[in-house]
């Protein structure tokens, strides 16, 4: 699919003033037909702050809390369930002789662990699913600020109910409690959906893709900063301190979003959070084509480029909780300092992926580019497989170094591809894909690498190089 394909579909962006009021008009009226309260995004209302700032700060301070307590987490799952099955935790003769069979214990520490993850992913993920459509779908009436305060709030709750459980040595099945709270508020996912619709309203066309490139790689360098204060702090003092950063990160950017986000759009009063209309608006996106309505080429792009973006992002995720358990194990037993230099590493691609992305769009269209992306990802993937040493590790580190440049361009190609009045909407859809995301990639991963453990330690990682393949085909 190429950009003229969509520039055929979609009007090019207005230039005058008096042509923006006459869409903005015509857009109101097919709202007011359509049932729906309406909204604008051309005349922001005044904000507390002067200065016109935008939501990088509030998605870095996000992604630094979850990046920073994701591996944590992963970690004190581990030595939780060690200490309850009496595994001392020697993994050293495993370590030193690779033909030696891992500790039958050790095996089962392993499974459990890849469980537990995938139950609390599972139950935060799932309760998000139901909410932040509504939350985005919401935004785009009531204004985008509430969507960026609420979820950093419910994130630090979850990060009150993780302390407690370290403190008190609760049952791990405690974390389970806190996933759930942050889900109801909408959790990380409902901070990218703000974000990125926030960057749509404020955006045109041509600068869409970078400009969204740009908050991904906001995510990566928030995201290796915290993979190595983590995994050095746990190290030095253990859990409890740096999930104590973690609560105080979630609260700064919910500070952060109240006084100095300026509102994209301005919000309607009589805007109701619990109302179905707001359903009714992510299902009519995707069955109809929008408020504008739609071609079934349309309609057609939507799905297949949703779809890409599924398996994009679930092979992203599902991965991502394997790499420590891969590290962890034997023949590799990577301490903690070493598993944040790992996480750091691969943290790095999304800034490189920026770099490389801006470079490759001077000669390249941006389909290509999502393409290079993507022969970086399963490049790394396969090597990643077949990993016995750190040296191999850090190597498909390294080949993965663009393999965050896909995920922007299909952002910023959904984006083009709907009303400006629409964008809470979509990203609220993204967003809910990107839960099933979570959880799909998390109970197909978290239950292929204890089944493939007996015959093939990286089978997961070659699996994942395989649905690689699939947006590689319809992309290309």
């Amino acid at each position: 699919m190429d950009e003229q394909d969509t520039a055929a579909i979609l009007p090019e962006d207005l230039l005058s003033a008096s042509s923006a009021d006459d869409q903005l008009s015509d857009s109101e009226d097919r709202k007011d037909e359509a049932g729906l309260p309406t909204a604008t995004t051309l005349a922001p209302p005044s904000c507390r702050c002067p200065v016109p700032v935008s939501v990088e700060p509030v998605l870095f301070l996000s992604m630094f809390s979850l990046a920073l307590q994701a591996p944590l987490t992963t970690q004190y799952l581990w030595d939780r369930i060690s200490e309850d099955l009496g595994y001392n935790g020697s993994r050293r003769s495993g370590c030193s002789n690779s033909s030696v069979d891992p500790d039958p214990l050790q095996k089962e520490v392993e499974t459990l662990t890849a469980h537990w993850n995938l139950y609390i992913s599972l139950g935060g993920f799932s309760v998000g699913l139901v909410v932040v459509p509504l939350l985005g779908s919401w935004s785009d009436v009531a204004g985008r600020r509430t969507v960026l305060i609420l979820p950093n709030f419910g994130l630090a709750l979850q990060a009150v109910v993780y302390l407690v459980v370290m403190y008190l040595k609760l049952p791990v099945v405690c974390f389970l409690v806190g996933r759930l709270l942050s889900g109801l508020s909408g959790d990380f996912n409902a901070v990218l959906a703000g974000c990125f619709a926030y960057v749509a309203d404020i955006s045109d066309k041509r600068s869409r893709t970078f400009r969204v490139a740009v908050l991904e790689a906001c995510l990566g360098i928030s995201g290796m900063l915290a993979s190595i204060i983590g995994g050095q702090w746990r190290q030095a003092q253990g859990y409890i301190n740096p999930f104590w950063l973690v609560l105080a990160t979630n609260l700064a950017s919910a500070l952060y979003a109240y006084l100095f986000i300026r509102e994209s759009v301005r919000p309607d009063p009589s805007a109701r959070l619990l109302s179905a209309r707001h359903y009714k608006a992510v299902w009519r996106l995707y069955s109809t084509g929008g408020i504008s309505g739609g071609a079934p080429l349309h309609r057609g792009k939507l799905w297949l480029y949703t779809l890409c973006f599924f398996l994009v992002v679930a092979v992203h995720f599902g991965t991502r909780e394997l790499y420590v358990l891969y590290e962890l194990s034997s023949p590799l037993c990577w301490d903690s300092a070493l598993i944040g230099y790992g996480s750091a590493a691969l943290n790095l691609a999304y800034l490189s992926s920026l770099l490389g992305l801006k470079v490759m769009q001077r000669c390249l269209q941006d389909s290509w580019v999502a393409l290079v992306g993507l022969v970086s990802n399963v490049t790394g993937l396969v090597v990643f497989s077949v990993a016995h040493t750190t040296q191999l590790i850090f190597t498909g580190y390294g080949l993965c170094f663009l393999f965050m440049a896909s995920t922007p361009v299909l952002r910023s190609k959904l984006s083009k591809l709907v009303d400006p009045s629409e964008q809470g909407a979509l990203f609220a859809c993204v967003a809910c894909v990107e839960s099933l995301c979570f959880l799909v990639g998390s109970s197909v991963f978290n239950s292929l690498y204890p089944a493939t453990l007996h015959f093939m330690k990286g089978f997961s990682f070659l699996f994942a190089a395989i649905v690689l393949l699939i947006p590689a085909a319809i992309i290309g």
